[in-house]
């Protein structure tokens, strides 16, 4: 389907909803497409459409949390003043002409894959961090499934997004006077958020079914417009649901077991059923992590109901799905006892008794005996990927033993390098003098690196001032938010008006802020606090720290982070200096990302698969100061902000205690040094330090750690291969699925037969001669192997067979392997193989042989986890 034009279905969708908007907001004639702006998140990542809105009513605007919707359903004065408003007419009509302008302008994946414009992909997400109106989200997933949405839509991309609808969203988080963290439920209003129902062709609200063991659970699909793409989100909570069935799409990552397998289930199997009835076919499937997971066995039991073989209806499936995992920590992998999957997945089972034990064997953990969602997830998908380069080398060390006997190199997990969106975390004032220096367009050319070398021709005095106004915002923002958390916990007059006094923008101002877990170690910086208490109370060369986050409600000890961090703010000698801000979201972010100096992340490496907030700030020309973990490992060039580095000791205590001596190593003789140096240099000095350090991160960052990037990655790596791959898997009566599925039973069938018969090593019985030969000798002279496989009833061009040894280099040994040739004919079903070698290599102590199945239909090499070797022997 082309993603500019409608099935049926999604145009019935179209008209009710303007229908709808119009009875319901009743705007002006003038103004009336205020209501299409509302419900379309493109006001998020525009700051003209969001200025727009604050101008009917700046303080309506910041109490909605900037929510257009609530903010024109409220604003009924307002709206009549604003339609015969000279001023705000033309406003409207340049806003309007840019939505316009950037729903019809020809896209990217118009240009570049104009032949692939039929091509429909489903991306399923647990959470969506698209703004703050719409808290449906906890943290890093959430904001960048939000982010890749948003890059999808700019590049035009047809993507379609499928989540959960949370009435009471994840969690408000207030400070009391202790520190303790207290998680407060709030029930939104969904008629107050911009998002409206789906509908079906009848112009009947669209409702989905799906089996749980208590019975069928029925989903209201809602839809929120992003830009040109839409999100299709499922609520339980609708009247004719039980009560406990309501409950189900209530909160975020709350509840139990019970209520988190429940969720799954709603999310995948019942996405699929919403795409289906919405008559959205998609050619890919993307699961954000292995929450979605279920949506797999949802479209195996469409095509075990057609009749499609079990393998080979699992074929298909892998053949169209795409797997990313966010996490290096077990406790990021969902899984359950197997009892608990058997009872939730019983109404399937029932219906599919003869496969029961395949469906549970797809998820199934040998090592745990859990039903292990990753696993489902990797055992349905063709392609995976971490989310950072050290990540996707993490995860391949974590799932080696899902591949066989293999090198972790050779484990078939990839890695596309998470980004951030652009237009959502830049700043306005960066924006608007980027227009003025960078080429013209450079908004739609961000991933070009090219563009951001005009950089230079920005004067440092408009960079710095940008950069102070940012700061002067963040304290003002900070000072208010404190100043409200000490009025709500009963604090005095006199010490709800001191907080107005704390913070510096003459200061070398810190930034931590991201979920509160306790890999992250967000009191790290604590560790000697008179050395600390000397760093921020030099007169010459003050700093201060700001601290934001939340922890899970049932993580205790990132709650106690939490309460360390305010305890210690509270402390005479820190106050002032060291502050605790409550309520950390979407908001609070862009004014930390936007106006610290310095962004400080030192999680243990390597738990932090990527990470994102650093690549927030670094566009807008804050400094990172992060252990080499997730993206800065691969994003910090030496030049470009400041490592927090440590021998990398697995022992968690030694990392601790060399990353804290890292930590106040580089903050003394490095950070606040160049930072007040440039502070003190001459108004005649051609260059400032610390400015030319921004230059250096803006440049080398933004144009990689961006979702453009990160998007057409996944569009041209993973997206489009994967629906070629899919497409010749179903046509012709899904013939070559039921081909692989086939060749695929039949080797691991007949695969014990294969036996490595001999190996003919010709210098084997000549060491001393070959011991006496130089280094450089040794390498440049050559050997011939040979090998003899038998294969018994495989067809030897079916397999490889390789020789695999180790050079050094350097401190490291790196494999080589080499493929062996075929030679003469096939006797008495065995087969001879050579390879050349460098000749002091010996069979056994330095070389071995390993035979193992391909096929030209695999997803990748290791496709079918089997091999035979000589080290096995």
């Amino acid at each position: 389907m082309d993603y500019q034009k409608k099935t049926s279905t999604e145009r019935g969708n179209d008209t009710m909803p303007a229908a709808l908007l119009h009875q319901k907001l009743m705007l002006p004639t003038s103004i009336k497409r205020l209501g299409e702006l509302a419900y379309n998140l493109w006001f998020s990542w525009n700051a003209e459409a969001s200025a727009l809105f604050q101008r009917l009513d700046s303080r309506k605007w910041e109490d909605s949390g900037h929510n257009p919707v609530q903010l024109l359903l409220t604003s009924a004065d307002a709206l009549q003043q604003a339609s015969v408003d000279p001023g705000f007419l033309e406003a409207y009509e340049q806003v309007i002409s840019q939505f316009d302008a950037y729903m019809h302008e020809s896209t990217w994946f118009q240009t570049e894959h104009a032949k692939q414009s039929h091509i429909q992909f489903a991306y399923f997400s647990a959470e969506f961090g698209f703004h703050e109106s719409l808290p449906i989200y906890s943290g890093g997933l959430g904001v960048l499934a939000g982010d890749h949405c948003k890059s999808a839509s700019d590049l035009g991309v047809p993507l379609t997004g499928v989540g959960l609808l949370y009435k009471k969203g994840y969690f408000t988080q207030k400070i009391n006077s202790q520190g303790d963290q207290q998680a407060e439920q709030f029930q939104y209003d969904f008629s107050m958020l911009p998002i409206l129902p789906a509908y079906q062709e009848n112009n009947q609200e669209l409702i989905v079914h799906v089996e749980l063991p208590t019975g069928p659970v029925a989903l209201k699909v809602w839809r929120i417009r992003v830009g040109r793409n839409s999100v299709y989100l499922l609520d339980a909570d609708i009247e004719s649901n039980t009560p406990a069935d309501r409950q189900l799409t209530a909160q975020l990552y709350g509840g139990n077991q019970d209520m988190r397998i429940s969720q799954e289930m709603i999310l995948g199997m019942g996405g699929v059923k919403a795409l289906r009835a919405l008559g959205i076919s998609p050619s890919v499937y993307h699961m954000n992590e292995g929450h979605a997971a279920f949506l797999t066995l949802e479209r195996l039991r469409e095509l075990l109901d057609l009749g499609l073989p079990f393998q080979a209806a699992v074929e298909t499936i892998r053949s169209a799905t795409v797997f990313t995992t966010h996490t290096p920590v077990a406790a990021g992998h969902d899984a359950f006892p197997i009892g608990m999957a058997e009872y939730y997945l019983g109404p399937l089972l029932s219906k599919l008794p003869a496969y029961r034990q395949d469906l549970l064997g797809l998820g199934n953990d040998p090592k745990t005996g859990l039903f292990n969602m990753t696993h489902l997830a990797l055992h349905t998908s063709s392609l995976r990927n971490g989310v950072s380069k050290l990540h996707g080398q993490v995860s391949r060390d974590m799932f080696k033993g899902f591949y066989g006997d293999i090198q972790s190199r050779e484990v078939p997990i990839d890695s596309i390098t998470n980004g951030v969106h652009l237009d959502t975390w830049l700043a306005p004032e960066w924006k608007a003098l980027f227009d003025r220096f960078l080429p013209g367009g450079w908004r739609n050319r961000i991933a070009d690196a090219r563009i951001w070398e005009s950089l230079e021709l920005i004067p440092d005095a408009s960079i710095w001032q940008v950069h102070q106004e940012l700061k002067e915002k963040l304290i003002g923002f900070a000072r208010q938010n404190l100043e409200q958390q000490r009025r709500r916990i009963g604090e005095s007059e006199e010490r709800a008006a001191e907080v107005r006094s704390f913070l510096s923008k003459d200061a070398l101002t810190i930034g931590f802020a991201r979920r509160f877990a306790t890999y992250k170690r967000a009191n790290l910086i604590f560790n000697d606090l008179e050395r600390l208490k000397k760093l921020l109370h030099d007169p010459e060369r003050p700093v201060q720290i700001l601290f934001a986050g939340k922890a899970h409600p049932a993580d205790h000890p990132g709650q106690e982070m939490i309460r360390e961090i305010y305890r210690v703010s509270q402390l005479p000698e820190f106050q002032g200096k060291i502050v605790m801000l409550e309520n950390y979201d979407m908001n609070m972010a862009r004014y930390l990302v936007q106006g610290v100096d310095v962004w400080l992340n030192n999680p243990r490496r390597p738990l932090e698969a990527s990470g994102t907030s650093g690549q927030k700030a670094a566009m807008n020309g804050v400094i990172n100061f992060s252990v080499l973990d997730g993206w800065w490992e691969e994003g910090y060039n030496g030049d470009n902000g400041w490592a927090i580095g440590s021998t990398e000791s697995q022992d968690w205590a030694v990392q601790e205690q060399e990353n804290t001596a890292d930590i106040y190593r580089i903050l003394e003789s490095s950070i606040i040094p160049l930072y007040f140096s440039s502070q003190e240099q001459p108004q005649h000095h051609p260059r400032h330090p610390w400015i030319n350090l921004m230059k250096r991160s803006i440049q080398s960052l933004a144009p990689i750690y961006n979702t453009h990037r990160m998007v057409a990655e996944y569009t041209e790596r993973s997206y489009l291969p994967t629906a070629d791959r899919a497409h010749h898997f179903v046509e012709n009566g899904y013939d070559l699925a039921i081909k692989v599925a086939d060749y695929k039973n039949f080797i691991r069938r007949e695969w014990h037969h294969v036996k490595i018969a001999a190996v003919h090593d010709p210098s084997a019985d000549s060491s001393a001669a070959v011991s006496s030969i130089s280094a450089v000798e040794k390498l440049s002279t050559l050997k011939e192997v040979t090998a003899d496989v038998f294969f018994g009833p495989i067809w030897p061009p079916d397999t490889l067979v390789e020789l695999i040894y180790f050079e050094e280099s350097g401190s490291d040994w790196n494999e080589v392997v080499v493929w062996m040739q075929a030679t003469g004919d096939l006797k008495n079903q065995t087969q001879s193989f050579k390879a050349s070698i460098p000749s002091h290599l010996k069979h056994g102590p330095n070389f071995s042989i390993r035979v193992r199945p391909i096929s030209s239909s695999f997803a990748h090499s290791f496709e079918l986890p089997l091999s035979v070797s000589t080290l096995q022997e």
